[in-house]
């Protein structure tokens, strides 16, 4: 095997297996313990270097069930505010920064993003050209997104949100709104009693 491809494959067993190691297992949990948080295992992403560098803030109360992929590379940001749930499968990919409110609960495999790929280069493979943003993506707080919703870059979600199953949220969206589709539209507004 050649040099090349050894580090190459090295790297990308550090990005990918790191968590598995049984000294970075213990420091995740020792991590998410001193935040009254809990992490169920698997976790996948580079979860321990976004804690320890201060990239990923994670609240009281949070818990991230089985399977949960957070990713923040280099500069990027991940916020996830006190009491939210991250059900089975669900990921988290920023480029820059994802902000997501307190008490939100989202369903299995849900996906929320505040980058895309890039695919514009006719002449270099699309996993190649890197990615686009645009711009920060926020969920309020109290926001339910059902199974398989996908939230893409640059919108913000206001609280008290209620997200369709497997709807994929392109625009802004009002606060205490219901929303389902692909693109995901308002159905109605909750109304509370004062």
């Amino acid at each position: 095997m050649d040099a090349a491809l050894l580090k190459l494959w090295a790297q990308k067993w550090l990005w990918y297996e790191i968590n598995s190691l049984p000294w970075n297992r213990l420091r995740i949990h020792r991590e998410f313990m001193r935040r009254g948080a809990f992490v169920r295992w698997p976790v996948h992403g580079n979860v321990l270097a976004a804690l320890t560098e201060g990239r990923l803030e994670i609240g009281e109360g949070v818990l991230l069930e089985p399977g949960v992929w957070i990713t923040a590379p280099g500069a990027a940001r991940v916020r996830i505010g006190s009491g939210t749930f991250l059900n089975l499968g669900v990921m988290v990919a920023s480029l820059e920064l994802v902000e997501i409110g307190e008490h939100c609960m989202f369903a299995n495999c849900c996906f929320v993003s505040d980058s895309g790929h890039r695919f514009d280069d006719p002449h270099t493979p699309v996993p190649w050209q890197g990615f686009t943003t645009k711009g920060p993506t926020r969920v309020g707080d109290n926001v339910w997104c059902g199974a398989h919703v996908v939230i893409t870059s640059g919108v913000s979600i206001g609280e008290r949100c209620v997200i369709g199953a497997n709807s994929v949220v392109t625009q802004d969206i009002p606060a205490y709104s219901i929303v389902a589709g692909a693109p995901a539209r308002v159905l109605r507004t909750i109304e509370y009693e004062r």
